[in-house]
């Protein structure tokens, strides 16, 4: 039991009490301001509700049980509190059972004046009903110091419905060290869950049906210094049907390359480089068909592993540009490297790069960083010139083309409001960014987070923001943000009952979306010339809303990966005019008058038309064919063409063969419809379809 001090301000006298270290013997409070000793009661074993995860030993528990409907503020942002580091949990249902309402690590506002010019205290608000008990915990995540806190209540604000609602369903088995991670695993286009430990990968298999299938791979021992403690990516690196995993560790980066047929693992032990890893990604950086891999580092440049197309990795870093085989990404010598986010801000289709940068402060600066790809294997700093240089302290930002203009928009999310608010940057379409926050709901939204990720959940054809205090951010259409508060905080995002609304894993619950009327389509990627997974591919769709646009991302938000499907919401339009895929290879596909509400595999080159290759580089005949491909070049400088390749619909190498005196022998297939993709002497790929007879 914890001894504490009651202020009763409106007596003018205080009053002793005793703080009860367990939620069954909270110590009921009524508006007012309390101090804790020490937090060292019993620690929060139910849901997390503040941001930054677990890692907590102890808390300390209050009840409030309001007499009438208020809307309700806890906070420890508190003069009294200056330089201190809290966090707060709001609960309602029973010991035992708690559900979320909502939590706060670091949405105070009071910096700290000695060591450091931050500010770790926690504010949260939430709409109480009278009669209703609401457990309130302070844990020790950061500190089992004592602080001061204080309850408020003011007149009850009705929150309008949400657009959307979640029902939580808990699956026990998600029990791994880290489960932070909704992609799919089986090559099967179905949202996977997966949990990473020690020595095992458990994927939790998402069924046609809407469960779930257990499978544990085991892996070799992986020390705590480089699990994936800070991040998660996956991605088909080794092109062998089935996603790798790369692990953001404190120490280092650890790859997990899938093996065999069926899904599996072994570690890639190569790479002993000290890296402090942030946000991972798997991204084409060099645009050769092969993904490679980017780690933010927290203390040195940032640092990234080429492919060399047969799944093998080289280690760079960032500042050595003249190191044999480097690009040149960027040389800022600096850390603070938080949230690494690669999209086409600049629409000239390949992957530039946004890098939220931590560590803020007078004479600590860390600005974030835009760099932008030249499309040659070099990367230009855009920051200062496209008005993204701004020492906003930050571990992400949401990127979307929140307002359907056919751009990419950011919105900067604040971790701490030490170093200025949230910032909504409008893409202007001519390389810079206007700074549009006034008036969006973001001006006026208290709550930081480290992640802030961008999707539309509620299907309404506009992208919403989930970040800080629970809430999601509903784009409204007309360039403002409605908050709505659940009781969860931002996690791993996929479809997890395939019903075309996106849901959330966290921990050992699916937060399942109840969905409502809107309309939506969901495409599956299959790359045949550019890396499997189609990573880096812009798609559009147009229709009677206009136009939107997504990127294809390994590795949204600080931590989580989410699935690697692509996600339009329609609202209430019957039909799609036409879906483009723009591939990273530079092919381009096309689907016109498609229908909502289905789930379309698009395979890389799929509807290209079987006489219309005037500007490819080669032309193939007959099509259809019997048993011999003719190649004949389009360009008057010709290439050399050495070997060829050839996949089904579905993505599925079915023949490998060399060129032969500009002829390829396809006798022994089938009959159907095949991608061919012929590999020069340079090694850049090239591909066509073809109809075998």
């Amino acid at each position: 039991m914890n001894k504490i001090t009651l202020l009763v301000l409106f007596a003018f006298s205080m009053q002793i009490n005793f703080a009860q270290n367990t939620c069954s013997t909270a110590l009921p409070i009524t508006p007012g301001t309390y101090v804790i000793d020490a937090i060292n009661g019993t620690e929060i074993s139910s849901p997390i509700c503040a941001e930054n995860g677990p890692g907590q030993t102890a808390a300390e528990w209050y009840a409030y049980t309001p007499t009438q409907n208020y809307t309700v503020t806890v906070t420890s942002d508190l003069l009294v509190n200056i330089c201190k580091d809290s966090r707060v949990h709001i609960y309602t249902g029973t010991c035992g059972n708690l559900t979320c309402v909502t939590g706060d690590d670091d949405s105070g506002t009071i910096a700290c004046n000695s060591g450091n010019n931050n500010a770790f205290l926690s504010r949260a608000t939430f709409n109480a009903v009278a009669g209703t008990t609401y457990y309130i915990a302070w844990d020790n995540k950061w500190s089992s110091a004592g602080i001061s806190f204080q309850l408020t209540e003011s007149p009850f604000v009705p929150q309008p419905t949400a657009p959307v609602t979640f029902t939580s369903q808990t699956i026990n088995t998600i029990n791994s060290t880290y489960n932070s991670a909704v992609v799919d695993m089986n090559n099967d286009f179905l949202d996977d869950i997966v949990g990473v430990s020690a020595n095992n990968i458990r994927i939790h298999t998402q069924n046609a049906n809407g469960t779930f299938t257990v499978n544990n791979f085991a892996t070799p021992t992986i020390n705590s210094n480089f699990l994936p403690f800070w991040s998660i990516a996956a991605g088909d690196y080794n092109k062998d049907g089935f996603n790798d995993l790369i692990y953001g560790g404190g120490s280092g980066v650890t790859f997990m390359r899938s093996v065999g047929t069926t899904m599996g693992f072994t570690a890639v032990t190569d790479f002993t480089q000290f890296v402090f890893c942030q946000r991972t990604n798997f991204i084409d950086l060099n645009n050769d068909g092969n993904l490679d891999a980017f780690s933010c580092h927290d203390v040195d440049p940032n640092v990234y592993y080429l492919n060399n197309g047969s799944g093998g990795l080289t280690y760079f870093q960032s500042n050595n540009p003249t190191t044999p085989g480097a690009i040149l990404l960027g040389i800022n010598p600096e850390g603070g490297n938080y949230g690494s986010i690669w999209t086409d801000y600049d629409n000239d289709g390949d992957q530039d790069l946004f890098i939220a940068k931590c560590r803020g402060g007078a004479g600590t600066a860390k600005f974030n960083e835009l760099h932008r790809n030249n499309g040659n294997g070099t990367f230009s700093d855009v920051s200062v010139a496209a008005n993204m240089y701004d020492p906003v302290q930050t571990w992400s930002a949401a990127w979307g083309d929140f307002d359907n203009d056919g751009d990419m928009d950011a919105l900067v999310g604040a971790s701490s409001f030490s170093d200025g608010p949230h910032k909504y940057m409008r893409n202007n379409g001519n390389g810079t960014f206007t700074d549009a926050t006034t008036g969006t709901g973001w001006d006026t939204n208290p709550s930081t987070s480290i992640e802030h990720i961008a999707y539309d959940f509620d299907n309404n054809g506009f992208i919403d923001v989930m970040g800080g205090g629970n809430k999601i951010m509903y784009n409204q259409g007309n360039g403002t943000f409605a908050p709505f508060t659940y009781g969860f905080d931002v996690s791993a995002v996929g479809d997890l009952n395939n019903d075309g609304f996106l849901d959330f894993q966290s921990g050992t619950t699916l937060r399942i979306n109840s969905g409502n009327a809107n309309k939506w389509l969901k495409l599956n990627l299959q790359g045949i010339q550019s890396n499997r997974n189609g990573i880096g591919a812009r798609v559009e769709i147009y229709g009677s809303w206009g136009k939107q646009i997504r990127d294809v991302r390994s590795g949204e938000g600080f931590r989580y990966m989410s699935t690697l499907n692509v996600y339009f919401g329609l609202g209430t339009a019957t039909t799609i005019d036409q879906v483009i895929i723009r591939w990273p290879s530079g092919v381009v596909d096309t689907l016109n008058n498609v229908n909502p509400n289905q789930t379309l595999l698009v395979v890389e080159g799929v509807t290209l038309g079987t006489n219309s290759f005037e500007n490819f580089v080669f032309t193939m005949y007959p099509n259809p064919v019997k048993n011999i491909i003719n190649i004949s070049m389009n360009t008057a400088n010709p290439v050399e063409f050495i070997s060829a390749e050839i996949y089904d619909l579905t993505g599925r190498k079915v023949q490998a063969t060399s060129v032969q005196n500009q002829t390829v022998n396809v006798d022994a297939l089938s009959t159907g419809t095949y991608i061919l993709q012929l590999t020069d002497s340079n090694n850049k790929n090239y591909s066509q379809k073809f109809i075998k007879e």
